[in-house]
């Protein structure tokens, strides 16, 4: 083989190569490496239980015990054991300690004197190696009171009163291993109050009161690997080296604190440190370099704090880095070349699913849905992808249907059929929003998580969530209206308030023009309400996460627990009043028959009116206020409430304000009627057919007409039937 038969070869070769590494490490957006082989699945398929890499690669590494969160969660168990039974770890033995106080258990050389009373450290024999004084009186640590027990290796002083610690209260504890100081009052610590502990391993100062630390108070921890200070009061760390006294420190957890930002000085003496953990602190900015010593970190959790950016290169030295948590962060620049050089990392948490395609190449991201949305798919759940179609279906094509039913009906009443048509409108909105949402997610079946972030910034979104409030806006205010109109002629039947025409066209036009200034408002001013309608896959602005824009909260809060709940409270006010009235009328109106059968005609129909209505509002209500208590609220309740419960009154305000009334049920039986007469006719020759007549009286079923309503001319409105006679009006709406 010649020199350029080999180049050549060498070159293909070369590019073949070349091509299978990048395939496998640059996944689409979503998608993870199946390790050497060149296939990429979506992040969802990892850890579920089948080989779909072919190699087992997507069932590895499932669980999260990057660093040292393993011995965590033991510290924990042990912990939580310690306190609910008790410390003895050893097989049961006699007790080889002296003079043991009379609350005190005795087990071996471990001595157990929780819960005892105890004020002061109790005199023992020295030979104890394990001393548990939990839920004691002990207000402070005195000068050399364990000095005389050097063989100690685990001391539990949780759960006291202890505010101050001398400088040398732990003086002569050369073997001790494990100190827990946890569920004090501590609120500082000297230097050099540990130099003694040369073989200390775990240091828990859990739930205290420090407010300050430095890397002089660690002074003697040589063998220190655990450094636990959550929930304290710290606000700031250092600027010197923390870790300068501590060569072995592995773990170190500031959860909890007050933390403000993270200073360049204070890890760089940290580079044994394997777990940091700044979860639910108040860091708002993070230094350039903050981590760069850090270079064998496994394990860095960030979660819930106020950071607004965090930079490009910020977690380039993290090279070995494993696991890393930003849950609760909002990353406006969030980009995939923050996540690429962490070829190692395993698992990441993330506020939403959608940041889960910034990091392709690890495996296991969370979340993987909001409830609403997956990775995959717009609508995560196969129930809410069907439920969207069949409820869009049937609100459009109940209010299409009565729109264009009405001009059939002979209405007496004409302009409450004008009010029932403009419902119907809005209603329909409702309707053409859920088919909108259903159409995107068709777009996006399979790869929603690419498009996610575009489609809620886009002015599609923004649009479709307008068109949501447009609709919910315009039915409830004209429901309201609906009731007033009928409250009126009802309770005042004498003073006939009902307005004229002109003064109802001028209402329904101010109520849709009230639904779209509420409506559009929200798109005026970006800066104010941010992204209004795009919190969510289905841009319905709820806005129940606590984290997103005041202005956004503050007007979702008026249009929801403002407008919509004083709607709500009129209405089932208005129908009670309703109801008594016709009720006290049937009373005294002695010519009425069967008025407690019609009554009870009466109370069904307003009995379904008023529980459509809480049906649809009043799980909104509780949401709002579960928000405004800062109670976390499930992604998955929100999608139920805008496909399942919100399009309620939009679908069943058809079946309630016509298709059950009494004009539509005679309009169907005379369609009926003539169809038979003109099969008759067909059959027989020479019948005539009637023509539809029909006389809206109002909204409610009657069992009878009166006669004197059956002539067309008689009357003009329901307020000026009403002064013929109190059983006419009884009749006229039950």
């Amino acid at each position: 083989m010649t020199a350029v038969s080999i180049f050549f070869y060498i070159l293909i070769t070369g590019k073949y190569f070349i091509h299978g590494t990048e395939h496998d490490s640059q996944c689409s957006l979503g998608y993870f490496p199946c390790g050497n082989a060149t296939k990429c699945l979506p992040q969802l398929l990892h850890c579920n239980g089948v080989d779909d890499c072919g190699n087992h690669a997507d069932e590895e590494n499932c669980g999260d015990n990057n660093g040292w969160s393993l011995q965590f969660d033991k510290y924990i168990a042990n912990n939580y054991k310690i306190i609910s039974l008790y410390p003895f770890e050893t097989e049961p033995s006699e007790c080889l300690v002296d003079s043991v106080p009379v609350k005190c258990l005795c087990q071996g050389l471990e001595l157990d004197c929780d819960e005892a009373n105890l004020r002061a450290v109790p005199s023992v024999s020295s030979n104890v190696t394990m001393m548990s004084l939990q839920w004691n009186l002990l207000r402070k640590l005195p000068s050399d009171g364990f000095k005389k027990y050097q063989d100690l290796q685990k001391l539990y002083l949780q759960n006291n009163k202890i505010r101050s610690v001398s400088v040398h209260a732990f003086r002569g504890l050369h073997n001790l291993t494990k100190l827990y100081l946890s569920h004090n009052k501590i609120t500082v610590l000297k230097p050099g109050v540990f130099e003694d502990l040369h073989r200390l391993e775990w240091l828990i100062i859990e739930d205290n009161q420090l407010s300050r630390i430095s890397p002089l108070t660690f002074y003697g921890l040589n063998s220190l690997i655990l450094l636990a200070l959550m929930n304290n009061s710290l606000a700031h760390l250092p600027d010197k080296p923390l870790c300068q006294h501590m060569p072995r420190l592995h773990w170190l957890d500031f959860e909890g604190n007050h933390i403000h930002n993270l200073r360049n000085m204070t890890f760089i003496s940290c580079s044994t440190l394997t777990v940091l953990v700044m979860r639910k602190n108040e860091i708002n900015h993070l230094n350039e370099n903050s981590f760069a010593p850090l270079q064998k970190l496994d394990e860095l959790n960030l979660s819930y704090n106020p950071i607004k950016k965090i930079k490009t290169d910020q977690f380039d030295y993290l090279v070995k880095l494993k696991s890393l948590s930003l849950e609760g962060i909002e990353i406006s620049n969030i980009q995939r070349r923050m996540f690429a050089p962490l070829r190692n990392l395993s698992h990441i948490y993330f506020k939403k699913f959608q940041y889960c395609g910034y990091a392709p190449h690890v495996r296991s991201c969370k979340p993987n849905t909001d409830g609403i949305s997956s990775l995959e798919n717009l609508l995560a759940s196969i129930i809410q992808r069907v439920f969207v179609w069949v409820v869009s279906a049937v609100t459009c094509f109940g209010n299409i249907f009565v729109i264009c039913m009405r001009p059939y009906i002979r209405s007496e009443n004409k302009l409450h059929a004008m009010s029932i048509i403009s419902l119907c409108c809005a209603d329909c909105l409702m309707g053409i929003y859920l088919f909108v949402i259903g159409v995107f997610d068709l777009k996006y079946r399979g790869e929603y998580n690419k498009h996610a972030q575009l489609w809620m910034d886009s002015t599609h979104c923004q649009l479709v969530g307008s068109l949501a409030i447009l609709s919910t806006e315009v039915s409830v205010l004209l429901l309201t209206f609906l009731t007033l109109e009928k409250y009126i002629c009802i309770v005042y039947p004498f003073r006939c308030l009902k307005p004229g025409k002109c003064r109802t066209i001028t209402i329904l036009i101010l109520i849709w023009i009230i639904g779209f200034i509420v409506a559009f408002i929200p798109l005026s001013n970006k800066e104010f309400f941010k992204n209004y309608y795009g919190t969510n896959g289905v841009c319905f602005p709820l806005h129940s996460e606590q984290g997103e824009s005041t202005g956004a909260q503050i007007y979702s809060v008026i249009i929801f627990l403002g407008v919509n709940l004083a709607a709500f409270i009129i209405i089932v006010f208005s129908y009670g009043s309703m109801f008594y009235s016709v009720h006290q009328t049937a009373i005294t109106a002695t010519e009425i028959r069967n008025h407690v059968k019609k009554e009870v005609t009466l109370a069904k129909r307003f009995f379904f009116i008023v529980f459509t209505d809480a049906l649809c509002w009043i799980p909104i209500f509780i949401l709002k206020f579960l928000s405004l208590l800062q109670v976390e609220i499930p992604g998955t309740i929100t999608s139920w409430v805008v496909i399942f419960i919100l399009p309620i009154n939009s679908a069943l305000n058809p079946i309630l304000y016509t298709l059950t009334t009494r004009p539509f049920k005679e309009m169907i039986r005379q369609v009926w009627y003539n169809y038979k007469q003109r099969r008759s006719i067909e059959s027989k020759g020479s019948q005539k057919t009637y023509t539809p007549s029909f006389i809206w009286v109002e909204m409610w079923p009657v069992q009878e007409i009166p006669p004197e309503l059956i002539k067309p001319a008689l009357f003009t409105d329901s307020c000026e039937m009403s002064l013929i006679t109190q059983s006419t009006r009884t009749n006229s709406y039950t």
